[in-house]
């Protein structure tokens, strides 16, 4: 058996999604068609919007999370465009560089690791620069585990007359985040996150309106997001080759995740497992990172023991022996570890894994 991924994904998926993938079906065929309408239905219900409504749409981006962001980001931002991120982690500094790749200007509103951005400062910013167009946000910053406001934030962007677009990568379907709640013109997230998918397509959904204006402003032929948009609102098929496995594949995590309850119970299963991984693990004299008040139910970070005996690879390859697999820090100057709390990840499991902890550190010889 494979190791329990506490990962923030590719994670831990159900035998029935692996058993989807054991299909060959052309993309070409009736039945995939109607399984992509099915898919990208499927996607805007869970943002609020209705899909008969045509007021929103769903866009698949074959590739990864990235591949989803840098779409959006260099089709959504005129060449006149001027882009504010910001940026607490690894995923708020990459927004920065697909922008700057790009030759877009960014200006970037930085905080701490562990200190979300303001709706005040993000106010702030744009009452002194009117030459900003757009602002981008990261819903939960996987580096550390934060959960930024972005519902607040989008309410100060939508008030200064802004285009809106979020980063919810690590947080679509296993934390609520809709389109009014949150006021975004676009929502990036990837099919081998909360939704409990496997790799191989990200999706972007967007304001009806907002992708007609995307339209000339690509940079790129494979990642123009009006194009791949028109594409399938035309015959309902991808411009180029889609992951047809991992489309169906995600068809059966969105059924499983419709069965299980919705995005509520999910979330509430998430915050179960963290709060149970938490508590574990300082009981082991582990610290975690963050405050209670800004941790997300997604993925924590602790600190690593302060002990020479202690090397974090040797600390995982030990977990996972035991049937766990954790993640290493992303931290810049912090020595951190991370635990996840999603995929197909339930109680029996997190016990496994503070056993396995327990083990671990007394068979190295670790003091934390």
């Amino acid at each position: 058996m494979d190791p329990k991924l506490f990962t923030p994904g590719p994670l831990t998926t159900s035998r029935t999604v692996k058993e989807a993938m054991l299909r060959d079906l052309g993309s070409r065929e009736s039945e995939f068609i109607e399984i992509v309408a099915e898919v990208r239905s499927e996607l805007l219900k869970l943002a609020g919007a209705n899909p008969a409504a045509e007021t929103h749409d769903c866009v698949i981006i074959q590739g990864s999370g990235t591949f989803g962001i840098e779409s959006l980001i260099s089709s959504a931002v005129p060449a006149d465009g001027h882009i504010l991120v910001l940026n607490n982690g690894v995923y708020g500094t990459r927004i920065e560089t697909i922008a700057k790749i790009y030759g877009i200007p960014v200006t970037p509103l930085r905080t701490a690791l562990d200190i979300p951005p303001t709706a005040e400062a993000v106010s702030q910013v744009l009452s002194a620069d009117r030459s900003i167009t757009h602002v981008a946000a990261v819903h939960c910053e996987t580096t550390s585990g934060i959960l930024n406001p972005v519902e607040e934030i989008g309410a100060a962007v939508r008030a200064a007359g802004r285009t809106y677009l979020i980063d919810a990568m690590s947080s679509f379907g296993g934390i609520p985040l809709t389109f009014e709640g949150s006021d975004a013109d676009a929502i990036v997230s990837s099919s081998n996150k909360c939704i409990e998918g496997v790799p191989g397509f990200s999706f972007v959904l967007a304001k009806h309106d907002f992708l007609l204006d995307c339209a000339g402003s690509a940079r790129t032929l494979s990642l123009d997001l009006h194009a791949q948009w028109a594409g399938l609102e035309k015959n309902g098929q991808f411009r180029f080759t889609p992951p047809t496995h991992v489309i169906l594949a995600f068809a059966q995590a969105l059924r499983e995740l419709s069965a299980e309850g919705g995005v509520a119970s999910r979330t509430k299963r998430y915050a179960e497992n963290q709060r149970r991984i938490v508590e574990g693990m300082r009981a082991l004299r582990f610290r975690t990172v963050l405050d209670r008040e800004v941790q997300s139910p997604i993925i924590t970070s602790f600190h690593q023991p302060n002990d020479p005996n202690y090397d974090f690879e040797t600390f995982h390859d030990a977990l996972a022996r035991r049937g766990s697999a954790i993640y290493p820090g992303k931290l810049a100057d912090i020595d951190a570890f991370r635990i996840g709390s999603v995929g197909q990840i339930h109680s029996a499991d997190v016990d496994a894994l503070l056993s396995a902890v327990a083990e671990a550190i007394e068979e190295l010889g670790i003091t934390v």
